[in-house]
């Protein structure tokens, strides 16, 4: 988020807990806001404000509100083309649905702050005075570095499984390690995480791949069991091996650790991190070892492409992510090939509307073997000696030319269209003129 967007999001955020203090209520920052503040890190989310108000009042106060969770106090204000999410301070009953509480109770900050999942994510701001109100021990957790449930890590994971990946999330983004008592709770919950949906699972594994340190997350979840429990086919690469020759490094979840440790959340998007995740998830099925004693995985872009397409189904990501993580995985070794590409091969190849991304994670998978970047070097550099139009140019050639030129319509036109365009790549003609005489010449209508 912008910082200016971001100053403005605070800014309403403030106008409406001071209207809800003029009206004789309190009202406070809560959780990843203060937590952020209190680290030093600022833009980085949403800004949610606790109130004493009843959800009924915030509704009376303010002109525009969506009920969002009236039931639960959750009220969202729409002020200044913002919204703002502002939830009555509350206790909570049982979560027989390991997500929301069957019924819940209005209480004060104290009350609030320990329902709240983790220490550093419990605690209040008064945007009035700048006082942090810490009921449960956050602030220490911050400066020693530390991911702890509040009160009984049992009833926090009871309550709501995804807790068990933010915790996960949580650690890795700063750093932090996770209190033993939290860990041996979380371990043992591990295989329950399953019984939420699986479009919260998701979003949770892509924030792991995109906040920081993706490679710290996947290994505190491959250390939990929760890998096994919600990516099993990334689980199973663990001792799978690979050539030394190829991949120094190590099997191949070691090598796709080593490839999680360089997503940039800022250059890289939710499809390249899922492809640089899932490039090799069809190994495991098909290694195989030769008569000289190398290990070859035949097959594996290809099929790796369909089982990223389920995978990335089954977290409930778009379809065009499902689309593009299955194009980067099955193209992914095409680079090689590059240097001995003909002229109009190349050019389709650097031409594909992904081809940076693909780019990107052949760089990616390369650096994190063996080292051998020359073909990458070589695709590269030729993309940039290369204009836009040279390319992907407009075709010279089209189905109406070959209509007035006497074919008749039907499945040859477009393997003619196809060859014509190899040959206006390859430079073979350079006008429309050219192109009908090279067609009729070489492939006369009948």
């Amino acid at each position: 988020m912008a910082r200016e967007a971001y100053e403005k999001r605070r800014l309403v955020a403030e106008q409406i807990a001071a209207k809800l203090r003029r009206a004789g209520y309190e009202a406070l920052f809560a959780g990843g806001y203060v937590r952020d503040r209190l680290l030093g890190v600022e833009g980085t989310g949403d800004i949610d404000v606790a109130t004493s108000a009843p959800p009924a009042v915030v509704q009376k106060l303010f002109r525009r509100t969506v009920d969002v969770g009236i039931q639960f106090g959750v009220v969202r204000v729409l002020e200044d083309g913002l919204d703002t999410e502002v939830a009555t301070f509350r206790s909570d009953g049982a979560y027989p649905d390991h997500r929301h509480p069957a019924e819940v109770h209005f209480t004060d900050p104290r009350g609030d702050a320990s329902r709240r999942d983790f220490t550093i994510n419990g605690m209040f701001l008064d945007p009035e005075t700048d006082e942090v109100l810490d009921f449960v021990g956050g602030r220490a957790d911050l400066e020693t570095g530390v991911i702890r449930a509040i009160g009984d890590p049992e009833a926090r994971f009871d309550e709501d499984r995804l807790r068990l990946l933010r915790a996960v999330r949580f650690a890795a983004r700063f750093g932090f390690s996770i209190e033993p008592r939290t860990w041996e709770s979380l371990v043992g919950h591990a295989g329950s995480i399953r019984q939420i949906a699986w479009e919260r699972i998701g979003d949770e594994i892509v924030k792991i791949l995109r906040e920081g340190r993706a490679r710290r997350g996947f290994e505190l979840l491959a250390e939990s069991g929760l890998l096994d429990a919600v990516l099993p086919e990334v689980s199973a690469m663990r001792g799978v091996a690979q050539s030394p020759e190829h991949h120094p490094e190590g099997d191949v979840l070691v090598h796709t650790l080593l490839c999680l440790e360089k997503i940039e959340s800022e250059r890289h998007d939710e499809a390249l991190a899922l492809a640089v995740l899932l490039h090799d998830v069809a190994k495991p099925m098909t290694a195989s070892r030769g008569d000289d004693g190398r290990i070859r995985f035949y097959g594996h872009c290809e099929q790796g492409g369909a089982m990223a397409r389920e995978i990335v189904r089954r977290l409930r990501r778009s379809r065009e992510t499902g689309e593009r993580v299955a194009w980067l995985i099955e193209n992914h070794l095409r680079h090689i090939e590059a240097p001995r590409m003909r002229v109009a091969t190349l050019k389709r190849f650097l031409g594909e509307p992904d081809i940076e991304s693909l780019l990107e994670l052949v760089r990616i998978d390369a650096s994190s073997a063996s080292g051998d970047l020359a073909p990458w070097r070589f695709c590269v550099d030729r993309r940039a000696e290369l204009s836009c139009e040279e390319i992907r140019p407009a075709p010279l050639l089209r189905g109406r030319d070959l209509l007035e030129l006497g074919y008749s319509p039907g499945p040859s036109f477009r393997a003619l269209l196809d060859e014509a365009l190899d040959a206006q790549l390859e430079g073979v003609f350079a006008s429309r003129e050219d192109a009908r005489a090279w067609v009729v010449r070489n492939h006369p209508p009948t």
